[in-house]
């Protein structure tokens, strides 16, 4: 029996001769609106992770099936359940790519993740996705369209696989932005506002989430802005529900609270990653 959920949100904008697809889960306060997209050239897809789960990587897959054209691949953008663990259920039979290193974290803890998140039960994967493809950093032509792939480290996660395609101004920033949403902290806020910081001096226009909506400059300055207003909370000494309260105070308009209770074992104590 798959769990009811609500709908799932879809976004879709033209550049050019392509064809952007927003993907959303959901903005429920116990949902986290996982973001996944679809880049629609003239005669394929490009995917970019596969949802959290089972029964929207499930919807995911029907969309980009309807859309009419074969998906040629799916970049995995970093080693979150919440980016992979629809991949198993719903995408097992499309060439995974994805960095080296999150490559080795699936081979080597992919199952201790899974079997962590036991209490989804039917909403969780009964496999883990290893990706056949490594990506490393520099261009690729697919179907007509340039991208450009980087590494970045130390923000939200340790490495993360960022996708820009630059003669079209899209930065596909996953987990780098959290649009509307409230982000996943973690103890590289300084380094990650840094790298928010060269991105709103980039000539990229949209980027694309990991959590929300697709997102414009205005939204990644607010990022930046989240994330220094949540170091000085924390080093003021506020730690788990005071440090929550004061966020949610801060920010009342943001989504999905969710989160914090996934991150701040990890921030503010010696827990098990997410």
């Amino acid at each position: 029996m798959v769990a009811q959920l609500p709908d799932p949100i879809v976004i879709a904008r033209r550049i050019g001769g392509v064809r952007f697809h927003t993907f959303i889960s959901s903005f429920t306060d116990d949902n986290i609106a996982n973001a996944t997209h679809i880049i629609e050239s003239e005669n394929k897809l490009v995917l970019v992770d596969g949802q959290f789960l089972v029964p929207y990587a499930l919807k995911f897959r029907e969309y980009a099936d309807s859309i009419g054209k074969p998906i040629d691949r799916i970049y995995l953008s970093h080693r979150h359940p919440d980016h992979w663990f629809g991949l198993a259920a719903a995408f097992d039979d499309i060439p995974i790519y994805a960095l080296a290193e999150t490559v080795e974290f699936l081979k080597e803890d992919g199952e201790a993740s899974r079997q962590d998140h036991w209490k989804m039960g039917n909403l969780a994967p009964d496999t883990v996705p290893i990706p056949k493809e490594v990506v490393c950093a520099g261009e690729e032509i697919i179907d007509g369209v340039r991208y450009v792939f980087d590494k970045v480290v130390d923000t939200e996660i340790d490495f993360l696989l960022a996708i820009a395609l630059p003669d079209l101004g899209v930065f596909i920033a996953q987990d780098l932005i959290y649009s509307g949403t409230h982000l996943y902290l973690t103890q590289s806020m300084n380094h990650w506002i840094q790298v928010l910081q060269g991105m709103l001096l980039s000539d990229y226009d949209l980027f694309l989430a990991g959590h929300g909506v697709p997102a414009d400059r205005n939204e990644v300055a607010r990022n930046i802005e989240y994330l220094t207003v949540a170091m000085d909370a924390a080093g003021r000494g506020l730690v788990n529900e005071e440090f929550k309260r004061f966020m949610l105070e801060q920010y009342p308009e943001r989504k999905c609270p969710a989160i914090f209770d996934i991150y701040m074992p990890r921030l503010f104590g010696n827990v098990r990653q997410f």
